[in-house]
């Protein structure tokens, strides 16, 4: 066993893809920085997360929109090749090996140490490598927290005898279980429900709640909820798991209403918890286990001479990887400019503070049919006190809509700040929605106003239409 010593100006704990944004950022802007990983770089999102994810969804719903397309549904009647979608996933998610991206840090001159990085007092990190030994790295000027989070699982009676999935395994399983129980009413356990049950699973879905997709808008979550059910696969709401028993292959579940579900295997998909259980907070005078909270520059509250930095999921603004990313664009700028002692906070247009964590996050559930949206709903409006005028629109109006797909189904609404006169918020659902998801995201991060979106003229027949549409509706 040996050990080592090095001194860096930023140390990153964590190398998916927030990790590798603020090395690489503060690494550009001429500060030597090491990025710490205890498993494969590329994290989360690159093996069992994003990329796997939507690898199994995108035959799944274009199978489902070639169904609908005149001339070609019989091209769609046979059931999915399970075997190449797999294959296909399994690309997609590099075999789950990282070669490729040690190349890239290598290529960005970032150093990497291989190892579980904990936090061993102010500014000082250290590192326990699969090899036994030890690294201990000091940093000049920040410490950047970026290890994401991790499944959080309820307290049930027998959960650690099933040998449960997690999203982990929902998106790298080499076979389609016979029957499988998903729990959970949020985006991983519908999107997962789907996958699955095209790729050959009788999928029972058990939701504790009344309705899908509690935070989006209550017309998306019937949508997606009637498009399961199109696709057979059985929901039950207000239905939640009170024991688990695992009987040779078989998951016997114990329901709240008294009843017994069995299935082969059982997905929780029930929130997230950050990693910072053994991160060694407690060196630094801050609780483990918790999330870490933030300035709108990504520093951690409370800690003297703001030298610790917390990136990405693990500061619980809003757990995407694209939000992730760009909270890593902003803390590795403002780690550069305060190294430099340059002036962090009145940078043109704001570039050094975050705003779209709370004004602006898009969304994407892959489902069929897609729910897309971005900024608040009308639910978050009312609570927050805004004044908004709801303006909706059924997609299958649209010409592009009927050009998209026989039989449509659609809906899109859009907030309209009364006191401002912009976009607070769009929401769309149905076949096709996601590509429109970026315009609206434009318009609510920009706070355009609505008299100047009259001047941008969508191309007829297409979706996104349904802009001059809601502009319509709106001047009534």
């Amino acid at each position: 066993m040996r050990e080592t010593t090095c001194t860096y100006d930023v140390i990153v704990i964590g190398a998916g893809p927030v990790g590798e944004n603020v090395a690489e950022r503060t690494r550009a802007a001429g500060l030597s920085t090491v990025i710490v990983e205890r498993e494969l770089l590329g994290g989360e999102c690159s093996f069992w997360a994003c990329d796997p994810s939507k690898a199994l969804l995108r035959p799944v719903v274009a199978r489902a929109d070639v169904r609908r397309v005149p001339g070609l549904r019989h091209a769609a009647a046979a059931p999915l090749d399970v075997a190449a979608v797999l294959a296909h996933r399994d690309r997609m998610a590099s075999y789950w090996k990282d070669d490729d991206q040690a190349d890239w840090l290598d290529s960005v001159a970032v150093d990497l140490v291989r190892g579980h990085g904990r936090l061993d007092g102010p500014r000082k990190v250290s590192v326990h490598t699969p090899e036994g030994d030890t690294v201990r790295l000091t940093a000049r000027h920040a410490v950047a927290v970026c290890t994401g989070s991790g499944p959080a699982l309820p307290a049930v009676p027998g959960l650690d005898t099933v040998r449960p999935w997690t999203s982990r395994e929902a998106t790298s399983a080499a076979n389609a279980p016979g029957r499988l129980a998903v729990v959970g009413g949020g985006v991983v356990a519908v999107e997962m429900a789907t996958a699955w049950q095209a790729l050959g699973s009788q999928v029972t879905l058990l939701v504790r709640e009344d309705e899908l997709l509690q935070r989006m808008e209550p017309f998306a979550a019937e949508l997606v909820t009637d498009g399961l059910r199109e696709h057979g696969i059985d929901i039950r709401f207000r239905t939640s798991v009170t024991a688990l028993e695992r009987i040779g292959s078989e998951v016997r579940i114990s329901l709240t209403d008294g009843g017994q579900l069995t299935a082969d295997e059982i997905l929780f998909a029930t929130g997230r918890t950050p990693h910072t259980a053994d991160l060694g907070l407690e060196t630094i005078g801050l609780p483990p286990g918790d999330w870490l909270t933030v300035d709108d520059t990504f520093r951690v509250t409370g800690i003297t001479d703001g030298w610790l930095y917390a990136v990405g999921d693990v500061n619980h603004r809003a757990l995407m990887t694209h939000q992730g990313k760009y909270q890593a664009r902003i803390a590795g700028a403002v780690i550069a400019a305060r190294a430099k002692h340059e002036p962090v906070d009145d940078t043109p247009w704001g570039a050094h503070v975050a705003t779209a964590d709370t004004t602006a996050v898009p969304q994407v559930v892959f489902t069929h049919p897609e729910v897309a949206a971005v900024g608040l709903t009308t639910r978050a409006a009312q609570h927050y006190g805004h004044r908004i005028e709801v303006v909706d629109y059924d997609l299958a109006h649209l010409a592009g809509a009927h050009q998209y797909a026989e039989g449509y189904r659609g809906q899109a609404r859009m907030l309209v700040d009364t006191d401002r006169n912009t976009v607070a918020g769009v929401t769309f659902a149905g076949p096709g929605v996601a590509e429109l998801l970026h315009s609206a995201t434009i318009a609510v991060a920009g706070e355009i106003p609505i008299d100047r979106l009259w001047h941008a003229v969508p191309a007829f027949p297409t979706l996104s239409e349904i802009w001059l549409r809601l502009l319509e509706t709106h001047r009534g």
